[in-house]
């Protein structure tokens, strides 16, 4: 049976796949800077309440699978996310200092899709379906009499 996540006036199972590249592709995310990026990416996500399901620092990019409350916006938590781990890891790496010398850890932008239990087509027929009205062919987005 699939887990729902609570706050106070919902129940939600919002997951996104979040991935962002270092500046030019440098290969600079492992030993303890590797470590340190993980410790940071989860205090970011537990500061806004999102869970991390599952995670990967790759060398030169990051993959995260992320239960996401309903009130965070994707492109704010990825701006918090790439912004306060390069803020910090540049702050307090000196070898993160002479590589990116120019105070930008991350490249710009950033790849996400959103993910489920079940297809778009499920969720489509499943909305089509609710009521036997008569409908033009054309038109998927019905209102019930």
């Amino acid at each position: 049976m699939q887990e729902y996540r609570r706050s106070s006036h919902c129940l939600f199972d919002l997951k996104v796949h979040l991935v962002w590249i270092t500046k030019y592709r440098k290969p600079v995310l492992y030993g303890s800077e590797g470590t340190r990026l993980r410790d940071i990416l989860r205090q970011v996500c537990t500061e806004l309440e999102v869970e991390i399901v599952s995670g990967n620092i790759r060398r030169d990019h990051v993959h995260l699978l992320l239960s996401v409350p309903p009130q965070v916006c994707v492109s704010k938590l990825v701006q918090k996310l790439k912004g306060v781990s390069a803020r910090k890891l540049l702050q307090e790496s000196e070898r993160f200092k002479k590589a990116f010398w120019g105070h930008h850890l991350w490249a710009r932008g950033y790849f996400a899709v959103s993910t489920g239990h079940v297809t778009e087509d499920i969720i489509a027929e499943y909305i089509q379906n609710q009521d036997e009205v008569e409908r033009l062919r054309s038109d998927n987005f019905q209102v019930g009499f």
